[in-house]
């Protein structure tokens, strides 16, 4: 799995750098808060409008790669990122911050869908196995994005902004320099293939699953901080903690349990697991030992989940991969855009404790839809080949019905 050509490290290292934008600002959100007299629900909207630009944007990655190929979309993503990130470190508001957080948000979405599309078609071995080196490549990135933003954010709120704007210069260039030029598909992707790709009810019950499952986890990531209230060093040292057990069950553990149990019941346990994690928060979110302890529990249970969504998302509908990438990603960030700016709302209006308790609903509710989904994900755990062959059917059926 690890001997893989220069061209997929080059993209799983951009990757490693665009997923440190998920938890680099993680950190920051308190002293944001104080340095511009600003409300926890205020400040969540920087993930808000990121999650949510990303989620639609996911909608035109197929769209604009299928025309310009894959290459130059992962450039131009990062090259966007890089932009909004230095503009959000320049802004002297918070809602300055919003906006430029959207735009990276845009970029994002351009360069991991892309992304994953291209590790899978290059990478060598299995699907599983580019799943679980692209999956590594977003533990890191989440496990090290809360570190770096924890140090610069001690010496001032901007430096993660332009830490990640520096770094993703420095991926934009070993992009350019060892991703070779990469063929376009044969059919140009329209806005409307991610929707027809969610007529499959596997796939749509997967996706749904994956939006209330994003709402209990972006409820823990944008709003602890809060209750924590503890120095931007101190919160990044916790969330490298839940990076670390994110990156580590979802590289060494989630294959096996996968392996020896079967890809739903997995998935179905650990996400009543999840929940369980968020109901204790909800009860103890005045001790923030209890808080910081369940942080790092519910990365071993995010990295489960993570890797074995995006893996079923791949399988769950016989539809091209960046097309199914597209569809999801649009439904999923839906959940992970409006939780930040609800949890922040509830814990200033009603109580502290509410927030944790509407993310263990969601997750719960998650497990809900992936039970009722599961009749029509029995063909996940097949071999791969022959679930290439049923993809490779479908295609050109859709190719024969649109010519």
């Amino acid at each position: 799995m690890w001997r893989q050509p220069k061209a997929v490290w080059a993209v799983a290292f951009a990757s490693v750098v665009a997923f440190m934008g998920i938890g680099l600002v993680d950190p920051i959100l308190k002293p944001i808060a104080d340095s511009l007299d600003a409300t926890p629900s205020q400040v969540s909207l920087l993930f808000t409008s990121y999650m949510a630009v990303m989620g639609v944007a996911m909608l035109i990655t197929g769209v604009v790669s299928s025309r310009i190929g894959p290459k130059r979309t992962l450039l131009l993503g990062l090259v966007v990122i890089i932009a909004g990130a230095g503009l959000a470190g320049m802004s002297d508001t918070v809602m300055g911050i919003v906006g430029w957080r959207a735009l990276w948000g845009l970029g994002n979405a351009l360069f991991i869908a892309t992304a994953l599309a291209t590790i899978v078609g290059s990478a060598r071995g299995s699907v599983a196995q580019a799943i679980i080196l692209y999956e590594a490549a977003l533990g890191l990135g989440i496990a090290v994005g809360p570190l770096v933003g924890g140090v610069l954010g001690s010496i001032s709120w901007r430096g993660p902004f332009f830490g990640v704007s520096a770094l993703m210069a420095v991926a934009l260039v070993v992009t350019a320099v060892l991703l070779p030029e990469t063929p376009r598909p044969q059919r140009a992707t329209t806005l409307a293939d991610p929707f027809r790709a969610l007529r499959h009810r596997g796939l749509l019950g997967v996706a749904i699953t994956a939006l209330l499952y994003n709402f209990g986890f972006f409820t823990l990531l944008a709003f602890t901080p809060f209750p924590l209230n503890m120095s931007a060093h101190q919160i990044g040292l916790i969330f490298f903690g839940w990076g670390l057990a994110l990156a580590f069950t979802s590289v060494v553990a989630a294959p096996r349990l996968q392996a020896r149990f079967g890809t739903v019941p997995v998935l179905l346990v650990n996400l009543l697991c999840m929940s369980a994690v968020l109901a204790v928060m909800a009860l103890g979110t005045d001790n923030k030992a209890v808080l910081a302890s369940c942080v790092v529990i519910a990365g071993l249970f995010i990295g489960i989940n993570n890797t074995l969504i995006t893996e079923t998302v791949m399988k769950a509908a016989p539809v091209e991969r960046g097309v199914a990438s597209a569809a999801y990603g649009f439904v999923r960030f839906g959940g992970a855009a409006f939780a930040p700016w609800l949890a922040g709302f509830l814990g200033e209006r009603v109580s502290v404790h509410l927030p944790f308790w509407v993310g263990a609903a969601a997750v719960l509710a998650a497990a809900g839809v992936l039970g009722l989904t599961s009749r029509h994900l029995t063909g996940i755990d097949v071999e791969e080949d022959e679930l290439d062959e049923i993809t490779e059917q479908a295609t050109a059926v859709t190719v024969g019905n649109d010519s």
